[in-house]
């Protein structure tokens, strides 16, 4: 009998009532959220300090120390590329922020930020490079006999 009147409670109007305010509370807390991402807008650019930071700190790395980059046209040293990588981010930044419109949502300014910052680093080691490169020597690699190759020698070899 005791089974039957707890059955009978739990379909009664009254246990309706006492679940129905939490269906309430937490429809209401799921409709707040979704209004609130509704207004969410994420945009890529201006990117923050730290992201920009970031750009330097990889710069720095990729031009002080062994690489692809630094195997063709040599590294630089870390204080000297320090100040030449936020430079390099500094015009890269004005040069995108320039660009940017306030309906756009950065990407393609990321992209332009991205694109001058290679450019640039790309632009700095070939003229650093030419730069120290004595003029009267060849464009050539020396060999280990200390006969030189040319370019268009070891590009028919490979």
């Amino acid at each position: 009998m005791a089974e039957t009147e707890s059955t009978a409670a739990q379909g009664s109007p009254a246990a309706d009532e006492a679940t129905e305010p939490e269906k309430t509370q937490a429809q209401d807390q799921v409709d707040n959220t979704a209004a609130k991402l509704n207004k969410l807008t994420l945009r890529i650019w201006p990117p923050s300090q730290p992201t920009r930071d970031a750009v330097v700190n990889r710069l720095v790395e990729t031009l002080s120390s062994q690489s692809v980059l630094s195997k063709r046209y040599g590294t630089i040293p870390e204080e000297e590329a320090s100040s030449v990588a936020k430079s390099i981010e500094e015009e890269a930044f004005t040069l995108a922020g320039a660009a940017f419109s306030p309906d756009d949502d950065g990407i393609e300014i990321l992209q332009m930020y991205s694109k001058e910052i290679s450019k640039r680093m790309l632009d700095t080691v070939k003229s650093r490079a030419s730069a120290t490169a004595p003029s009267d020597a060849p464009s050539g690699t020396e060999a280990p006999s200390g006969e030189e190759i040319s370019s268009s020698s070891v590009k028919e070899e490979a």
